[in-house]
C-alpha cells in the first residue's frame, strides 16, 4: 500500500463585511487547481471573521470539487473513449 497526499493552500482577505478565499490544490501529477470565493456579512450581523472564512472556504472547496470531478471525467473519457454520464 502506498500513502499519497495532496497539498491545499487557503488564503483569506477580509475587509470587515466581505471575506474572500483563494484556494490552491496541488495534485501529485503536477496539476494545480485554483478557486476563488467570497462571503458577505449583513450589516446587522455580528462581526465574526471566522464564520466568513468558513463560508468562503466552503464555497472555494466546492468549486475545487467540481474541477476535480471534471478532471477525472476527462481522464476516464480519454482512457475508455466513452463519455462519462455523471461522477457526482
Amino acid at each position: 500500500m502506498q500513502i499519497v497526499g495532496w497539498h491545499i493552500e487557503m488564503e483569506f482577505k477580509e475587509d470587515g463585511k466581505r471575506t474572500e478565499a483563494a484556494a490552491l490544490l496541488r495534485l501529485r501529477d503536477g496539476t494545480e487547481l485554483r478557486s476563488h470565493a467570497h462571503a458577505s456579512r449583513f450589516p446587522d450581523d455580528p462581526d465574526q471573521p471566522q464564520v466568513g472564512e468558513e463560508i468562503a472556504a466552503a464555497r472555494a472547496l466546492t468549486d475545487l470539487t467540481r474541477q476535480l470531478l471534471d478532471k477525472a471525467a476527462g481522464e476516464i473519457e480519454t482512457s475508455t473513449r466513452r463519455p462519462v454520464q455523471s461522477l457526482a
